[in-house]
């Protein structure tokens, strides 16, 4: 039988979701949790790549495992093994040929930004003082809309066929000592929203112009676009499916 896993972690003290040689990361933590409980070797497939340091609210991985489990207890075993810093939200039996990859129609991210210093934030939020034009860096997140290509906002050398995504909305919102961006797509390239946000960013300190901007997405030369912000301040927040009607909350 196929399952989803859903899950989430605090990326923190991870080298990211893929496992790796000699670095610890979700992907395997989780793997030896599975296979300790189960007493087999469980083999997990996730719903993408998250860099090191950043934190999923929502994540979603495949393994396959007979006989049928016993949900419940499973979820309970799994979080009593597990470090504090990774959660099972829950498990779901799906069709056999579900995957938690390639059948995702919509990411959602966010990054954070505390403009005030906050040592409760310090690893969650990335700190950045300088005033920043709001209004300005929605008016250019608007922009993302009307494009297609991202290459310029892609880490540079990576194995993809398209640098094509479609992204469905971008947004910055302020809330008391912080500002959130939230950007969904049917699929991101590697640092895609943290270079997106680092060019953002010069929109708002107002380096760069909305025209300008709008230049960079067609240059499609990563060296055109801003910094790659932080990443301790990226979180995967949710992940939709058309088989599995789920919220984030």
């Amino acid at each position: 039988m196929r399952y989803f896993i859903q899950l989430s972690y605090n990326g923190t003290n991870y080298h990211g979701w893929q496992s790796q040689p000699n670095a610890i990361t979700v992907q395997e933590t989780l793997e030896n949790a599975l296979s300790v409980i189960f007493n087999s070797k469980v083999e997990l497939m996730g719903a993408g790549r998250t860099d090191t340091g950043v934190h999923a609210q929502q994540m979603f991985a495949h393994f396959d495992f007979d006989p049928e489990i016993d949900v419940q207890n499973t979820i309970h075993k799994l979080n009593s093994y597990l470090p504090n810093t990774i959660a099972i939200v829950n498990i779901h039996d799906v069709h056999d040929t579900a995957h938690a990859r390639f059948d995702a129609k919509k990411r959602t991210y966010q990054y954070h930004i505390n403009t005030t210093k906050n040592v409760f934030l310090e690893e969650k939020s990335w700190y950045y003082h300088q005033a920043l034009d709001v209004s300005l860096m929605n008016e250019a997140a608007k922009i993302l809309m009307l494009h297609n290509d991202f290459q310029c906002f892609s880490k540079v050398h990576t194995d993809v066929n398209t640098f094509n995504c479609k992204i469905t909305e971008a947004f910055w919102k302020e809330a008391d000592e912080k500002l959130i961006f939230t950007i969904s797509a049917d699929r991101f390239l590697r640092n895609m929203v943290r270079a997106i946000v680092g060019t953002l960013v010069y929109v708002g300190l107002k380096k760069i112009t909305l025209t300008d901007f709008n230049a960079i997405i067609e240059s499609k030369d990563r060296g055109k676009a801003g910094f790659s912000v932080p990443a301790h301040g990226l979180y995967l927040i949710n992940i939709e499916y058309d088989y599995l009607k789920l919220t984030n909350k």
